[in-house]
């Protein structure tokens, strides 16, 4: 228990740098001074006081100083108290940090075999990101002028914004709308001008029953497919006794079939496009559209 109270009080920058210790020590094999040199900008004496630090406050069995490789290994034992290590987190890692971690000592031989394919880069403009985030930090209303597919020319819309959204592709902004009278979703790239910042609405995110209501959204492999290709799709998805169970808001159901490229609406022709269906879309009904 003292162990793990330390450890979340330690200081902020110091966890990022115990962070890069336990990512170049578990990932690349081998970690030296310089690359916390390298990486924060420190000397070499602080870069040994960090290590050090680390080995004796929080992990005293996690490394092995390797005279031959002048470096540090991880140990048989070791057991991360500041990652995840999971393959997973560290490709999301790699995903994430895709710009700038060439330029990190020890996470640059990774890049030099990682190709990250970017999303859109969808415009969000400041003017119109900072009176967005001040009205969900303090539940006020805004008057915005808003375009869609449907409505090309630009109208006015009052709305009372209470959580940013991103999708994987693009960010919105779920709100209640005094149009609509209803809470809606409303893409950021999409608003125009500069929202004006209002009085305190009275509809927040409790009155949001989309928003409120959990469910799960329950990914098969595709039926038509053989038992080893059923098999493969459910080891690619990591799915548990043949399905896997998204959480999910009602509210934002759509985007996760959007994730998973699922077309609520059709049926690929063949099985090996359709790869993966979902088992409880009658359930998912009321939040599709």
């Amino acid at each position: 228990m003292k162990r793990k109270q330390s450890i979340e009080h330690v200081r902020w920058d110091l966890a990022l740098r115990y962070r890069l210790i336990e990512t170049v020590a578990w990932w690349e094999g081998r970690l030296t001074t310089g690359h916390l040199m390298q990486s924060f900008g420190i000397s070499r004496q602080q870069a040994s006081k960090d290590i050090n630090s680390y080995l004796s406050e929080y992990a005293p069995k996690n490394l092995d100083y390797d005279k031959h490789l002048k470096g540090y290994v991880p140990s048989k034992t070791f057991a991360p108290l500041f990652i995840d290590d999971s393959a997973s987190a560290y490709l999301h890692l790699l995903n994430q940090n895709h710009e700038r971690s060439p330029h990190i000592d020890g996470l640059a031989l990774a890049y030099a075999h990682t190709e990250v394919l970017k999303v859109p880069d969808r415009s969000v403009r400041p003017e119109v990101l900072r009176p967005l985030l001040r009205a969900c930090r303090e539940g006020l209303r805004l008057e915005c002028e808003y375009v869609s597919l449907a409505n090309p020319v630009a109208e006015t819309r009052l709305i009372a914004p209470h959580t940013l959204v991103y999708t994987g592709m693009r960010w919105h902004v779920r709100a209640y709308c005094e149009k609509n009278r209803d809470y809606r979703d409303f893409v950021l790239s999409r608003l125009r001008g500069e929202p004006d910042v209002l009085d305190v609405s009275e509809h927040g995110i409790d009155g949001d029953v989309g928003w409120a209501t959990e469910v799960d959204v329950i990914i098969v492999p595709d039926s038509r497919l053989s038992a080893g290709q059923q098999a493969i799709i459910e080891i690619d998805y990591g799915m548990h006794a043949g399905q896997l169970r998204v959480a999910s808001r009602g509210a934002l159901v759509q985007y996760v079939l959007q994730r998973y490229q699922i077309d609520a609406s059709k049926v690929q022709s063949k099985a090996s496009a359709q790869q993966i269906v979902v088992a409880n879309i009658d359930a998912l009904q009321p939040w599709l559209y």
